[in-house]
């Protein structure tokens, strides 16, 4: 008999976790004003809000962490992150930052100015709101077929290269000052890029001369993805995919919160000298020293044996696993999600879930707020909140999908609680026709609204 599979670790260390009752939760709910983001963890029972910074370490890195060294400059634990990185990516200049929207800050404050293009496949809220805060422009140029749930394409992150090219064609070269790739594609589903959709986008923006950076928080499970699902990459590891594919741009930045398996801490690699010391002037004034940029000695040193953690075959089989696990308990239920299974989340098509919610409600919110309100879960709209709206006109942007995105903690909840989700998300299923209405908004921030919004029931 074939054995079956079980994770490659054993658990340490547990922390408590409690329930509560609905009516607790319609409580907590009405006076957060109808926003998950301002529920208290200890409202909270399965917190699938965010895959960032949520995971627990391993006792490697427990062992480094106290071991840091926490010199201002020129620190131990600095020499082991910057080694690392050169390894993993093969860029030569490094700049800790305290997460990845820092990084980006700092790495956007060097290239990016008023008026400017940014393609890219489906930019993140705080990339996209980091290049609109500087008047700039992204440019979603993701294939189509990651915006119909039930197409089963593996690299559902891919760039459509005739998109692109038009976008290449259409602005002047120097107002492109890069094309972004995100590794993987978290606004269409986390959802990878294939090796080959990779070098095709080198080569189209190579002969327009515009140069290629990643979006890297989870590269690691791209890499996977691209083992597993490509022909011709099965044979290598993990390491060498990724070492491969950042060789095609110029540089990345990282939220480390999410592959680097530590709860804070990002990066920008480079290796232009000349940007990386434009960059090093707005990484002192924003962040810290260019040797600790806003991470303590400790969490550089926890975050070097992460990064090789993240990139082992063994560990992300486990974590990659446990997603499809949960995400195909939906699919036997009949709870329409995007397919194929992502990387670091499932997520939910909420407009085919709840259709009788009209799209200025909405209804990924509403989703959301109905599957705290049944079992405790936490989870997070990916729809026309995060969107935002458009700075111009200031009217609302209604995205392809609207989604409720279930991030799962890395080496943190086990396959019980996968149950526990996949149960409850049926219930909430099974009494969809009873949802009606959805929420208003009754104040909002000027970007990046979905975090502090306040709703209302409409």
């Amino acid at each position: 008999m074939k054995l079956p599979y079980a994770e490659p670790f054993r658990i340490k260390m547990v922390e408590e976790i409690h329930q509560s009752t609905r009516e607790n939760r319609e409580e907590w709910l009405k006076n957060a004003h109808y926003n998950l983001f301002n529920l208290k963890s200890s409202q909270v029972f399965i917190d699938l809000l965010t895959d960032s910074g949520t995971g627990a370490m391993s006792d490697q890195q427990w062992g480094a962490l106290m071991t840091g060294d926490e010199s201002y400059a020129g620190s131990r634990s600095f020499d082991a992150l910057h080694e690392t990185v050169k390894k993993l990516t093969g860029y030569q200049y490094l700049l800790p930052t305290h997460q990845g929207r820092a990084a980006e800050n700092v790495l956007f404050s060097v290239l990016v100015k008023d008026g400017d293009i940014i393609p890219g496949n489906s930019h993140f809220d705080t990339t996209k709101g980091h290049i609109e805060i500087r008047k700039a422009h992204a440019v979603d140029c993701t294939i189509d077929a990651a915006f119909d749930v039930d197409d089963l394409f593996p690299f559902k992150g891919n760039i459509n290269l005739d998109k692109l090219e038009e976008v290449y064609k259409s602005h002047p070269k120097e107002k492109i000052p890069f094309c972004l790739i995100t590794i993987t594609c978290n606004s269409s589903g986390g959802q990878p890029v294939s090796l080959e959709n990779i070098k095709a986008v080198k080569e189209l923006s190579d002969r327009y001369g515009i140069p290629i950076y990643f979006d890297s928080a989870r590269f690691a499970e791209n890499a996977y993805f691209i083992k597993m699902r490509e022909k011709g990459q099965e044979n290598r590891t993990i390491k060498e995919i990724a070492k491969e594919v950042f060789s095609y741009g110029v540089g990345m930045t990282m939220s480390s919160k999410k592959d680097g398996l530590v709860n804070i801490g990002g990066f920008i690699a480079l290796n232009d000298e000349k940007i990386f010391r434009a960059a090093s002037n707005f990484t002192i004034i924003y962040e810290g020293f260019i040797t600790y940029g806003g991470m303590a000695g400790r969490d550089m040193a926890a975050l070097a044996v992460g990064l090789n953690e993240a990139t082992e075959f063994a560990y992300l089989e486990s974590r990659i696993s446990q997603v499809e696990y949960l995400g195909n308990r939906l699919i036997e239920f009949g709870i329409p999600v995007q397919k194929p299974i992502g990387g670091h989340a499932v997520f939910i098509d909420s407009l085919k879930f709840l259709p009788n919610i009209p799209r200025d409600q909405y209804p990924a919110q509403t989703l959301a707020n109905e599957i705290y309100k049944e079992a405790g879960i936490r989870t997070v709209e990916i729809g026309t909140l995060l969107a935002d709206r458009d700075p111009e006109s200031r009217e609302n942007r209604y995205p392809k999908l609207e989604l409720v995105r279930l991030a799962i903690p890395r080496r943190t909840y086990t396959n019980n609680h996968m149950d526990y989700i996949a149960v409850a998300i049926k219930n909430v299923f099974d009494r969809k026709e009873e949802i009606q209405k959805g929420y208003n908004i009754t104040w909002e921030s000027e970007i990046l609204r979905h975090f502090t919004v306040q709703l209302e029931e409409a």
